[in-house]
């Protein structure tokens, strides 16, 4: 089965449409961060889950690590998943699933070494998803996804073979690596920003290219 492809870093409305056209299942849409690309406003998250036709899933990227702040953030936005970026503090996904019990719950581990592994077989039970990134949340300034870097693939078919939900690839993807990151982590799905773009912006040659070789 092909993966379900994610865009994110989804900036404008017309983004957002065109990324459904070309074959996106879902769309990426980062507010606050501390470092990297496509952060935008929560209005105009909104503004863009809105226009977005089900059943394409729209995911509010938060760094926020509080349930309090994370339901507060997402309530301005109303997406249909919830991608916490960063470590939930005290793992206290229980309280996300009572205040929103209608929303999807990604977590994203950044693939640093062994000890992503185990912090994704511990978190697996408690969302619907498990997201694997190449930042770095060590560093003084975090870096939480964004990097167009891509990490250890074979840490990530070991977490994908440890856990029984749902794994999406990400970090570094585009259309000449596509082919061997799936054959590698076999994927449910795949996370795209900086490979289907040109200067910041959604390039429709690169996401033909992209989907074409994902395809092929």
């Amino acid at each position: 089965m092909k993966p379900k492809v994610k865009i994110c870093c989804i900036s404008s409305v017309e983004e957002a449409s065109t990324a459904v056209e070309y074959g996106a299942a879902a769309l990426g849409l980062v507010g606050y961060m501390p470092s990297g690309p496509g952060v935008i406003s929560d209005d105009l998250i909104s503004e863009i889950v809105k226009t977005v036709p089900p059943p394409i899933a729209t995911f509010l990227l938060t760094s926020e690590t509080s349930p309090d702040a994370i339901v507060s953030h997402y309530k301005k936005v109303n997406s249909s998943v919830i991608q916490i970026v960063d470590a939930l503090s005290e793992r206290q996904y229980e309280l996300l699933r009572k205040e929103l019990p209608a929303v999807k719950l990604v977590q994203v581990i950044h693939v640093v070494d062994e000890t992503s592994v185990t912090e994704a077989i511990e978190i697996a039970p408690y969302v619907d998803a498990i997201l694997l990134d190449s930042g770095n949340p060590n560093l003084a300034v975090k870096e939480l996804g964004g990097t167009g870097r891509t990490h250890n693939w074979a840490l990530s078919r070991r977490i994908r073979e440890s856990i029984t939900i749902p794994l999406y690839l990400a970090g570094g993807l585009h259309k000449d690596n596509i082919k061997e990151a799936i054959d590698t982590v076999r994927p449910f799905g795949v996370d795209l920003c900086s490979g289907v773009r040109t200067h910041g912006k959604l390039d429709k040659e690169k996401l033909a290219a992209f989907f074409e070789a994902l395809n092929s």
